[in-house]
């Protein structure tokens, strides 16, 4: 995820094609670390591809992706059907690469 961020940082910057060593510097500039086959695999599936497209795409996936489970519907809540449970607890969401790996699925061949 952080080297879509990268990317989408130096395209809005102005950079309509940036290099590795442009998501690198960005990654450094913050302290990240930067993977070289992650940059590379990442830069070979955007390759010509427009940023507005890819983004286009990118949010027609992410609407098909489920989110966590057991959230009360807000208006439900105001209007005071249902009360949320106060031994609600929230799942910490590790991060890992292959959550890393998913965001890569975005670019592949849609547009």
């Amino acid at each position: 995820m952080k080297v879509v961020a990268a990317y989408m940082l130096a395209v809005l910057g102005g950079n309509t094609s940036p290099s590795a060593d442009d998501l690198k510097k960005i990654l450094g500039s913050v302290g990240a670390e930067a993977d070289d086959d992650r940059i590379e695999l990442m830069l070979s599936q955007v390759k010509g591809k427009c940023i507005t497209e890819l983004v286009a795409c990118g949010r027609e996936k992410m609407a098909s992706v489920p989110s966590s489970g057991g959230a009360v519907d807000v208006a439900t809540i105001a209007t005071g059907d249902v009360a949320p449970s106060a031994e609600h607890k929230e799942e910490k969401v590790e991060e890992d690469e292959e959550s890393d790996n998913e965001i890569f699925t975005l670019f592949d061949d849609e547009v």
